[in-house]
C-alpha cells in the first residue's frame, strides 16, 4: 500500500508539471535534538533578582526527528514539518518529505510525541509544540547544508495550529533568536484573536471541515492590520479535513469529524505550496 501511494503521488506531481530536482533524495535520517527552552521573561528575571531567588536554567525537551535532504553540499532552503494530533501518518513522514526534497528543500519532520510518551492529542492540546518548532530550527542552524535564513514552518491540523501560534506577533516567536521565513498551515484551528503573523503565511482548509472551520480563518484575515505580512487563504469547496492525505482515501469519522482525501483539492494545494515556497524561500 505504501509503495502504491508513493507511486500515485509521484505520478500526480509529474502530471502537475512541477519540476523535480535532478539529484535523488538522500535517505531519511533519525536525528535527536531538543525543543527550544522556555526562556524566562525579563520581568521574571528582575523579580527573582529583587527577591534573591536563584533561577534554574531552562531546559528543552528531548525530541526525535526525521531529516531528509537533496544530494549536494547546499546550502539549501529548508522546511520544518509538524504532524497532526494523530502523530506521524504516512503522508507527513514519507510523502511530503519526498516531495519537498525533490523540489530542492531540506526537510526535518518533528516527532513531538514519542519522547513524551504520547499516542495522540486529538482530545487535548500541546502548546509546547511551538518550542519544538524552534528547537528544530536551531538544530538545522548547525547544519552546513542548510541556509537558515530560508526556512519555512509547515504543519498539518494540530501541527498547523502550532505553526500559526509559532509565527504570530507578540507570541513566543519574539523570544527566539532565529526566525522562520514563511509558514504553511494545512487545515488549522484558526483564531480570530491570534493577531498578525510575523511571516508570509499560506492557509488551506476545506469548506466542509467542521474541525478546522474555514469561517474562523476568514474572520482572522478580516482582522489583520494593514501592516501584516501577506496571508493567503485557500478554501476548497466540498472538501473535508485531511483532504491532502491518501491514507483517508476511504473517508472516516474521527471524534465526530469527517476526514477524507480529495485528489482534486490535494493537487491544487500541492501547486499552491510549491508556488508559495518558491516565492518566499528560493527568491
Amino acid at each position: 500500500m505504501k509503495t502504491t501511494v508513493s507511486r500515485l503521488l509521484l505520478c500526480l506531481i509529474a502530471s502537475l508539471g512541477i519540476p523535480l530536482s535532478a539529484n535523488p533524495a538522500a535517505a531519511e535520517e533519525l536525528v535527536r535534538f531538543e525543543s527550544a527552552p522556555v526562556k524566562l521573561s525579563p520581568f521574571r528575571i528582575r523579580k527573582a533578582l529583587e527577591q534573591g531567588e536563584i533561577l534554574s536554567q531552562p531546559q528543552g525537551t528531548p525530541l526525535l526527528g526525521y531529516l531528509s535532504r537533496p544530494a549536494g553540499d547546499g546550502p539549501f532552503p529548508a522546511v520544518v514539518l509538524l504532524h497532526g494530533c494523530d502523530h506521524l501518518r504516512l503522508s507527513v513522514k514519507d510523502l511530503w518529505p519526498k516531495r519537498l526534497v525533490k523540489w530542492g528543500y531540506v526537510v526535518l519532520v518533528v516527532d513531538s510525541f514519542t519522547t513524551r510518551k504520547l499516542d495522540d492529542t486529538c482530545g487535548s492540546a500541546l502548546p509546547e509544540r511551538v518550542f519544538d518548532a524552534y528547537g528544530a530550527l536551531e538544530f538545522l542552524s548547525r547544519s552546513s547544508f542548510v541556509d537558515t535564513s530560508r526556512v519555512a514552518l509547515m504543519g498539518f491540523s494540530a501541527g498547523a495550529t502550532a505553526t500559526l501560534d509559532a509565527t504570530k506577533i507578540a507570541g513566543n516567536e519574539q523570544l527566539m533568536e532565529r526566525k522562520f521565513r514563511a509558514a504553511v498551515a494545512y487545515y488549522p484551528a484558526c483564531d480570530a484573536d491570534r493577531g498578525d503573523p510575523t511571516v508570509p503565511t499560506l492557509i488551506m482548509t476545506g469548506e466542509r471541515d467542521n474541525w478546522s472551520r474555514a469561517e474562523r480563518c476568514q474572520k482572522r484575515l478580516a482582522r489583520l492590520s494593514d501592516n501584516a505580512p501577506p496571508v493567503e487563504l485557500d478554501v476548497y469547496r466540498g472538501v473535508y479535513h485531511n483532504f491532502d492525505a491518501p491514507e483517508f482515501m476511504v473517508g472516516k469519522r474521527v471524534l465526530g469529524h469527517i476526514e477524507k482525501y480529495d485528489p482534486d483539492a490535494a493537487a491544487k494545494s500541492i501547486r499552491s505550496v510549491y508556488a508559495f515556497l518558491r516565492k518566499y524561500l528560493t527568491n
